[in-house]
């Protein structure tokens, strides 16, 4: 109500100080980049609180209407024009190589931050300006696109989003039935590993006495999940994805359960790309459901290899045989895991590689491959078991070969396994996952089968 009430307030003050500016001098704005950089100037110059945020708003407002080449040279201006202020900054240093002080480092800290930042700063106070600043970083990094002239332009963006979104502003809130219908909405689209097909769909995930869905908010942003994990409740660790979303499931009453399945994690800003709070969701989630259902003793994830598939196909140097080789050909045909003598034979050789995929296979800069793994593994989990035909969606097919793998968050050794990655880049498995690696996958499928 508070927070409702203040940003009311704040938009009818905005919205009166904009009409007096188009009264005075921004009447005739361009409503192109460089009139927008104009009007960046003139925020910057500073003016009272009222004016100044109704300036902020009226600068986002005219960056939404800019189109992408226009977005484009409005970024390249804030390069531009917008950095540190040199014959400060050379003065600081001077001050500072002259005679060394703490008082003087400050000043040359400040001294050396761009414009932009501060720039950043009071567009922030516009009404909505988190979320629109959110959303220009969201543009910003589709342009960006490997190339670094507009680097430093993101890194300050970036440095000034993870201030704001840092843990201690997020707040955990449960999602289900009763959650209002526009973030419900939302749910639905920004749902990035299992698509939700309809409401029902919707419905079947969040309502049962056996599923909860979590996701972290922002209080400037409060009807934007930031993002969300689905949870299931079962008995045991499940090794397929179709059961759990089962139409016709039969639910499982929560005094049976004691393993709570991670099944799907979902980032919904763009523009909050490379500023993580994933692992403060899944551990706060831990604590919530350790809280409501005592008896739950096993954590774990059902996670996707999305890029398991594309591994196979652009790595020459995979550890295959010519026979392997071949019958990785058998993956081209759709209906491949229909058929019990292929999918016998690929699962000698699948299993084994999905191990080294993850044991050994590194990119060029000696990270693991796959974004998901670096994900849970960075946040202390263990790469529990490799799941064979574990999804057979077809973006599961097209991505991982219908691989699925566990990861289990065994909270005691959460910090041991952490470090153990941070450190020295080891992937903390389970027994049976190392022995896939050993070579061993194929001889004890011939044992279970023999």
């Amino acid at each position: 109500m508070a927070n409702a009430f203040f940003s009311d307030l704040l938009a009818t003050i905005s919205e009166r100080g904009r009409t007096l500016l188009r009264r005075g001098d921004s009447a005739d704005t361009r409503q192109d980049a460089d009139g927008l950089i104009a009007l960046c100037g003139a925020l910057l110059s500073g003016r009272g609180e009222a004016s100044g945020t109704a300036m902020a708003r009226e600068v986002l407002d005219i960056y939404r209407e800019l189109d992408a080449a226009g977005r484009r040279a409005f970024f390249e201006g804030l390069v531009r024009d917008f950095g540190p202020d040199r014959e400060r900054l050379t003065k600081a240093i001077e001050t500072w190589r002259s005679k060394p002080s703490d008082e003087d480092a400050s000043a040359l800290h400040f001294a050396s931050e761009p414009r932009r930042q501060e720039l950043i700063r009071r567009l922030n106070r516009a009404p909505g300006g988190t979320g629109d600043l959110v959303a220009m970083r969201a543009d910003l990094l589709g342009m960006m696109n490997g190339h670094t002239d507009l680097a430093a332009l993101d890194h300050d963006i970036s440095h000034l989003l993870s201030s704001w979104f840092n843990r201690g502003f997020l707040v955990l809130r449960r999602i289900d039935w009763s959650t209002p219908a526009n973030i419900l909405e939302k749910i639905i689209r920004y749902e990035a590993v299992h698509e939700i097909s309809d409401w029902d769909d919707l419905r079947r995930r969040i309502d049962p006495v056996d599923r909860r869905c979590y996701a972290f908010f922002h209080p400037a942003m409060v009807d934007e999940p930031l993002i969300f994990v689905e949870v299931a409740l079962t008995e045991t660790i499940p090794g397929a994805i179709a059961p759990l979303l089962a139409v016709d499931r039969q639910y499982l009453p929560t005094e049976k359960a004691r393993t709570a399945v991670f099944y799907s994690i979902s980032n919904t800003q763009r523009g909050l790309g490379g500023i993580s709070f994933g692992s403060f969701l899944i551990k706060q989630v831990v604590e919530e459901l350790r809280r409501e259902l005592p008896k739950l003793d096993t954590f774990v994830t059902l996670s996707p290899v999305p890029g398991f598939m594309p591994w196979i196909k652009q790595d020459k140097e995979l550890p295959l045989s010519d026979e392997d080789r071949e019958l990785l050909k058998r993956l081209d045909d759709p209906k491949w895991f229909e058929n019990p003598e292929t999918t016998t034979q690929l699962r000698g050789v699948i299993e084994p590689l999905a191990a080294h995929y993850f044991l050994k296979a590194r990119t060029s800069k000696g990270r693991l491959i796959d974004s998901v793994a670096r994900f849970h593994l960075g946040n202390g989990a263990r790469l529990e078991r490799i799941n064979w035909l574990g999804d057979l969606s077809p973006k599961g097919l097209r991505e991982s070969a219908g691989v699925m793998v566990n990861y289990l968050y065994r909270l005691d050794d959460i910090e041991k396994n952490h470090e153990a990655y941070a450190n020295d880049g080891e992937v903390v498995a389970s027994s049976a996952v190392k022995k896939l690696l050993k070579g061993e996958g194929r001889r004890l499928l011939d044992m279970r089968l023999s």
